[in-house]
């Protein structure tokens, strides 16, 4: 096929036009929602016949094939957590599939595979996603998820010999796994059983999720309903135990905003059992705020929050006195950082977690007074691990950055000296970090507020704007980019002569809640605004040039790159948008859709409505006004198994972009889909294919970009 090519015909269904309050919109592709029509297989098939072999006849990507095994072939390992007398760890050997869960008795003993998700499939397909082990390390309850769909059914296991319990529990979707201390169950959530099926491949709306108990060693008929809101279908329910064991602790949510009700019930007072619905106290019965169960003394609780702090707090509320009046700040609102999170630790500690200016800061506090005691020795990078609760005496934490591939720190919280020592150290054979730089620069947006971005290159790096910039966002759900090592860039610094650089937009949650609100419903355009903001920094500092200019982003990240080439087609060459939502008047209408309109609106209100079809990526395509300005090479990536963002966001797109502007004669750059199966949104992708799509990803940008192999 040449870059131009031809498209296969799809069918235009001009009958299909809804009224969004008296705005006529058509929605010719309507079919493309109905994922078991032959119909749709059928442009599915026909899209990745000419998708796949463009990426797989480009000379260059056996090359990133190649590359991308080798540099990912390097040991991984996780945090080490406590768990009764045991400690377990995750470990990937390089190239599995699945993360191995290991044991050991002792930190010097050795250690014995415990779990291993690879042997659950031949493809590596099945994963590991959640688990929870009981007070004592005794059992163990865990979720397995197939083909990367967010459904799984829940497994038990004896810790103690190894067995696996006959208990599996079926319909868990965003469950929590809560065990009561006496080891008799768990509190787990499901939703009613689909009248269809429930394996990621259906779009049905996920509605009534619902909170049980199970018995271990009982049929899940025999489950006991604990807490339900029929007249609120679209609540969510998360579940903990006190560390006493005393209390259920309940943070009930309605969407993805940072809100939650807090209800309480006190277990002790069940005298027979866990029977039915629970007798919960509602101690905030509101969505004013988010509350996180921290710790408790008896009645008095501490908890993390955002009330009237929106870089978070902690606070102390004591349930003999439950009034707000007579609610204590324990930690009061730091002045700039965000508090991302808190725990406690040995007793009486507590450790806090910080982001100052996209950067962690850990320290470490008196748990009855709040008070500093120290902050521990860190890079400017991610706390990405952390194990260790209060009856703990010890705690680990995993450092990474764009440049450190993992280094694991251990503390005794016992000895006279706090200071960490290397547990672990991650290293990447073929990898020379000290040829490459990282710099955090800020850059004004379009109405001046100045945006922080991380900008990571080779240090012999020539400022000609002829470097590939391989732009990445996300802005959205407060979601903080923060920054992280990855096999990937690397390639893209090393072999491609990339310059990676990573702005962190609004709509994130990297200055807390106000940072959040400046780029969600209404003020959405600001994180687009942002987005291109960076992209002309890049091009005016001569990190690169338009025609240079790849961005990227996955899910909300992947709505950003659309919606972005929609805006500005001039300002970038090349588009890579994974698992995109891309339909925004009809997302709320599919699988967990209708949780996101916190962050976006809901068309279904007028107000909401206008401002949705202005960046909607499905509803503004249209060719560039200006005669030489053409759309960037797109390639969208979806799978079938995604049920997070359903594939007919991606599959609608194509077939609009293929309509509206592959027919247009100045169009050259490819416009495409690739379509994978076997796969979900990201989550538990296995090591094969995560390797086999960076290979095809990178082979499209090289071609349509013109990017030559480095050595």
């Amino acid at each position: 096929m040449s870059e131009k090519g031809k498209y296969p015909a799809a069918r235009r269904d001009e009958t299909v036009v809804d009224d969004y309050h008296g705005t006529a919109v058509p929605d010719p592709y309507r079919w493309l929602e109905d994922p078991d029509s032959e119909e749709t297989r059928t442009f599915i098939e026909s899209q990745n016949a000419i998708s796949q072999p463009f990426i797989r006849q480009t000379a260059t990507r056996a090359r990133f094939y190649a590359r991308m095994t080798e540099l990912y072939n390097f040991e991984r390992y996780g945090c080490p957590s406590k768990q009764g007398d045991r400690y377990f760890y995750f470990h990937n050997s390089g190239l599995q599939n699945q993360n191995v869960m290991y044991c050991q008795e002792s930190l010097a003993a050795s250690a014995r595979v415990f779990l291993n998700p690879n042997e659950w499939s031949g493809d590596g397909t099945v994963a590991l996603k959640g688990y929870k082990f009981s007070e004592d390390g005794k059992l163990l309850a865990y979720g397995k998820s197939a083909s990367g769909s967010d459904w799984l059914s829940i497994h038990v296991m004896n810790v103690e010999n190894g067995e696996q319990l006959p208990d599996a529990l079926q319909h868990a979707k965003f469950t929590s796994m809560a065990w009561t201390h006496d080891n008799k169950g768990f509190f787990y959530n499901r939703y009613p059983e689909s009248s269809t099926r429930s394996d990621g491949t259906e779009t049905d709306i996920n509605l009534n999720q619902k909170l049980y108990y199970h018995v271990i060693g009982t049929d899940q008929t025999e489950d006991v309903l604990c807490c339900e809101f029929p007249d609120n279908p679209k609540w969510m329910i998360g579940a903990e135990l006190t560390d006493d064991g005393r209390y259920l602790v309940l943070g009930i949510y309605e969407g993805c905003d940072p809100v939650n009700k807090l209800y309480y019930c006190d277990l002790t007072s069940l005298h027979n059992g866990i029977t039915g619905i629970l007798p919960v106290v509602k101690l905030v019965d509101n969505f004013d705020a988010e509350y996180e169960y921290i710790s408790n003394d008896g009645t008095l609780f501490t908890f993390k929050t955002n009330l009237k702090a929106p870089r978070y707090k902690l606070i102390q509320i004591d349930f003999n006195e439950p009034e707000m009046e007579h609610w204590k700040d324990l930690i009061v609102e730091h002045e700039k950082d965000v508090l991302e999170w808190a725990t406690s630790i040995n007793h009486n500690g507590l450790v806090l977690c910080y982001l100052h200016d996209v950067k962690n800061v850990l320290q470490l506090h008196d748990l009855a007074s709040g008070e500093h005691v120290m902050t521990f020795p860190l890079d400017v990078g991610t706390v990405c691990g952390f194990s260790g609760r209060r009856k703990h005496t010890e705690m680990f934490y995993h450092f990474t950055s764009f440049l450190t591939p993992g280094i694991i720190y251990h503390c005794d919280l016992t000895a006279s000296d706090l200071q960490p020592t290397v547990f672990r150290q991650i290293t990447v054979k073929g990898f020379d970090a000290s040829q490459f730089q990282t710099v955090q620069i800020f850059y004004p947006s379009k109405d001046g507020v100045e945006i922080p971005m991380f900008i990571i290159h080779r240090k012999d790096l020539e400022f000609d704007g002829k470097s590939p910039a391989f732009l990445y966002g996300y802005g959205g759900f407060n979601i903080s980019l923060t920054p992280g090592f990855s096999v990937t860039r690397v390639i893209r610094m090393q072999h491609m002569g990339g310059v990676i650089a990573i702005p962190n937009l609004r709509g994130g949650g990297e200055y807390g809640e106000m940072w959040h609100k400046g780029g969600m419903l209404a003020n959405k355009q600001n994180v687009f605004d942002d987005f291109q903001a960076a992209a002309e920094y890049l091009i005016q500092k001569k990190y690169s040039s338009p025609d240079r200019m790849i961005i990227s982003g996955g899910s909300n990240g992947g709505l950003l790159v659309a919606a972005c080439a929609n805006q500005r087609p001039d300002l970038f060459k090349c588009v890579i948008a994974h698992v995109g939502v891309m339909d925004m008047l009809r997302f709320h209408k599919f699988t967990i859709g209708h949780a996101w309109t916190t962050d976006y609106g809901c068309a279904d209100k007028p107000e909401d409505f206008n401002w949705l079809i202005k960046y909607s990526p499905l509803h503004n395509v249209s060719v560039p006004p200006v005669s030489d300005v053409q759309y960037p090479a797109m390639l969208l990536l979806s799978a079938d198994h995604d049920d997070r963002v359903v594939p007919l966001h991606s599959l609608k797109l194509i077939a609009t972009l293929q309509h509206t502007i592959g027919s247009c004669e100045k169009q050259v750059d490819p416009l495409m889909i690739l379509v994978d199966i076997k796969s979900g949104h990201g989550s538990g992708k296995p090591t094969a294919k995560i390797i086999d799509e960076n290979a095809d990803v990178n082979a499209f940008i090289s071609r349509v970009v013109g990017i030559d192999w480095v050595e």
